[in-house]
């Protein structure tokens, strides 16, 4: 059964709201829409390896399947939990690595097996969406989708719902790419920081003036004290058609594998031709290859506590601690003249720990880490010096 949206072209109302769109959103049309639930999307990326939180996220486990925080769910189930309601449960769709994919159903049972897109080899983010989006708009030419990570935490669900909703309403009100941006509470050096522009008519969405991924710290923090600059949460609302027009403008070379497998996508040779023709896109992340070089990119400032459980300093900022400021991750561990340390190996050791303050000890396998938690963002080269010399046996 098909299901359509109602489009009519009309100066100045939205669902008996007025909305004008300011002078930095003049190239959007104004469109009243009947809210079609059918027309929602939401694509979760799960296929990467999680590095950052070697030697605990491996290769054959990397960290969305983990359960963290010892209550039933991992990483990727709390996100498939947090956005059911906010569309159809059969329009939740996951791109994962095909390495991944027994895993993904075993986690997921209920997700129907043509709702997993398996990638033959892992491209970044920008090819992962970008077939996402030509799947889907085979299916459904109106469609708008949200893009998510397995990876956030969100404290606050019913603000983030909110918010999403509000996103929904102006990602399908205008041709416009959306991303959601959060208040940084520090000078952090591993997000990206957009700086907003002007404001439309939508509370709390602005047209994004500019974008800077990863900057160093006394950047951060001129961009803290701004007041300007929020963090990129790496959540994306947009219609299927804006995006694709996008990606076509902005990253021809990923546009062009996709576009010329037109004829394939969405019938029974598609994934024959993904893996064909899949790993002749380039590795380039959706932020590079489509948000900092369209136009028509807004961001959504929300407050619905969110964090990327990107790093295993987040993680120790969000698990219980005892009177000494440690961690342990599901583990047994006696930790003697130590503070600030956070403990990770499996459950079926013990681990002594004497003098050591503000460390990382993981062990999963034939790996074990110890090192300073101010050298987390040095464990993705220690993985990569390892792939080098050892090949993948330890990853």
């Amino acid at each position: 059964m098909s299901y359509w949206c109602i489009l009519m072209i009309v100066p100045t109302c939205f669902e008996g709201k007025e909305i004008l769109f300011s002078q930095a959103t003049k190239s959007a049309k104004l469109i009243q829409f009947t809210m079609n639930e059918t027309n929602k999307y939401c694509v979760i990326l799960c296929g990467g390896v999680g590095s950052r939180f070697w030697p605990y996220s491996r290769i054959n486990r990397p960290k969305q399947f983990i359960d963290f925080f010892g209550i039933g769910r991992t990483l990727l189930q709390m996100t498939y939990d947090r956005v059911r309601g906010l569309v159809p449960d059969e329009n939740i769709l996951l791109v994962t690595c095909a390495d991944y994919q027994a895993t993904v159903r075993e986690q997921l049972p209920d997700v129907a097996p043509e709702q997993i897109l398996c990638e033959p080899v892992r491209r970044n983010t920008a090819p992962s969406v970008a077939w996402a989006a030509f799947h889907i708009k085979a299916r459904n030419p109106e469609a708008v989708i949200m893009v998510t990570p397995c990876d956030h935490l969100i404290l606050r669900e019913e603000e983030f719902r909110r918010s999403i909703t509000e996103g929904f309403e102006f990602a399908e009100s205008a041709d416009v790419l959306l991303t959601f941006g959060i208040k940084p509470n520090r000078a952090e050096t591993a997000y990206g920081y957009i700086q907003i522009g002007d404001q439309s008519d939508f509370n709390n969405i602005y047209r994004i003036k500019t974008f800077t991924e990863k900057p160093s710290l006394d950047l951060a923090r001129v961009f803290v004290e701004s007041g300007e600059f929020f963090w990129n949460s790496g959540l994306f609302l947009w219609r299927a058609d804006s995006f694709i027009r996008a990606l076509k403008s902005t990253t021809p070379e990923v546009y062009a594998v996709f576009d010329n497998g037109s004829g394939y996508i969405g019938t029974a040779n598609e994934q024959k031709y993904i893996d064909a023709f899949f790993g002749g896109c380039p590795s380039t992340t959706t932020e590079y290859a489509v948000m900092e070089r369209a136009e028509n990119v807004y961001v959504q400032c929300v407050d619905f506590g969110w964090n990327d459980l990107g790093t295993w300093g987040v993680l120790y900022d969000y698990s219980p601690k005892n009177r000494d400021g440690n961690v342990t991750q599901n583990c047994k561990a006696h930790i003697y003249n130590g503070t600030g340390n956070i403990i990770a190996v499996p459950r079926d050791k013990m681990v002594v720990v004497s003098g050591l303050k503000d460390y990382i000890v993981a062990e999963e396998g034939d790996a074990l880490l110890i090192c300073p938690r101010s050298d987390e963002q040095r464990i993705k080269q220690y993985v990569n010096n390892i792939r080098a010399g050892s090949g993948e046996k330890y990853l």
